[in-house]
């Protein structure tokens, strides 16, 4: 096979079957790397013939570096895919018919990715068309160390475009859209915190490439965003979503996805970058953070 897929998992017995299902049309090389899963997630990775490892998990940076360096893949390309997420036919196609084409010094595929959101395509408010860095060749791209928003960069190359879609379409509760929320405010929390007190090193590896979307998107939030009044930017910024890029066209389905997520949800990191700030209590020192992240968040830099 040409192309191998990476994917973690936690507790995905939800969706597991039909994204392994769905990239065995591409190829038989799938790694799943499970965070020690209590449900059926890795009985359903092996009887689709997944390699199947299990390591504790930091985060998802960590996970997946690790899942390149240590799993043995010996493909000539590596894909990143989530379980929740799926290969439309088109794109099924297109790698099939287009991977051993690739000219030489091609060594990232961009594809473009369609979100669900209770079953309807989140169309407006930004979220389409969005790219992403999803194939490479193997030993040529890594992900960068962050807490959130990580992304695959390539040490040397160029980079080209398909035109399929990747699907996300997660099929959980709200509950479990919410609880999942609760913690990735915690994870933009220590990233938010970190371009303001500097307690460690950023991967910045991402802002060195040139004029790819995920550039454009994290210089608006490093440089921008970050910069603004905890609260009103979450405003802002739902707005903007909403009614400068069209959000509101995507109708109810859509108003509850922006609301939640570009609203609800980013209010969420201000209050709890404002409640660690508090708990500092001027005492501002890298020693002082690491040590409040690990006692109440258990987050261990």
């Amino acid at each position: 096979m040409k192309i191998a897929v990476v994917i973690l998992t936690f507790n995905e017995s939800l969706h597991l079957a039909r994204c392994l299902e769905n990239l065995r049309q591409i190829t038989d090389e799938l790694y799943v790397i499970d965070a020690f899963s209590t449900d059926d997630t890795v009985a359903i990775a092996e009887r689709f013939g997944a390699k199947v490892f299990q390591r504790k998990w930091v985060n998802y940076a960590n996970q997946f570096q690790w899942a390149l360096d240590h799993c043995g893949i010996e493909t000539p390309w590596v894909m990143r895919m989530d379980a929740d997420e799926y290969l439309e036919p088109g794109l099924v196609k297109e790698i099939r018919q287009r991977i051993d084409k690739v000219p030489a010094g091609i060594t990232g595929i961009y594809i473009r990715r369609k979100v669900l959101f209770k079953g309807k395509w989140i169309r407006f408010g930004g979220f389409y068309p969005h790219t992403l860095l999803r194939i490479w060749r193997n030993g040529v791209g890594s992900i960068e160390q962050r807490w959130m928003d990580e992304h695959i960069v390539l040490s040397d190359g160029a980079t080209m475009l398909f035109k399929e879609h990747i699907v996300d379409d997660n099929l959980n509760s709200i509950h479990w859209w919410v609880n999942k929320h609760n913690n990735y405010a915690i994870r933009e929390m220590v990233d938010l915190l970190n371009i303001r007190y500097g307690f460690w090193q950023t991967d910045e590896r991402l802002l060195r490439e040139s004029g790819t979307q995920a550039k454009r998107k994290r210089f608006l939030k490093e440089k921008v965003y970050a910069s603004m009044s905890p609260g009103m930017r979450a405003s802002l910024y739902f707005l903007f979503r909403y009614v400068v890029r069209y959000g509101f066209l995507d109708g109810y389905k859509g108003f509850l996805f922006h609301f939640m997520q570009g609203y609800w949800y980013r209010l969420l990191v201000d209050v709890n970058v404002q409640e660690f700030q508090q708990k500092l209590d001027g005492n501002e020192s890298r020693e002082d953070i690491m040590a409040l992240l690990k006692q109440d968040y258990n987050i261990h830099i």
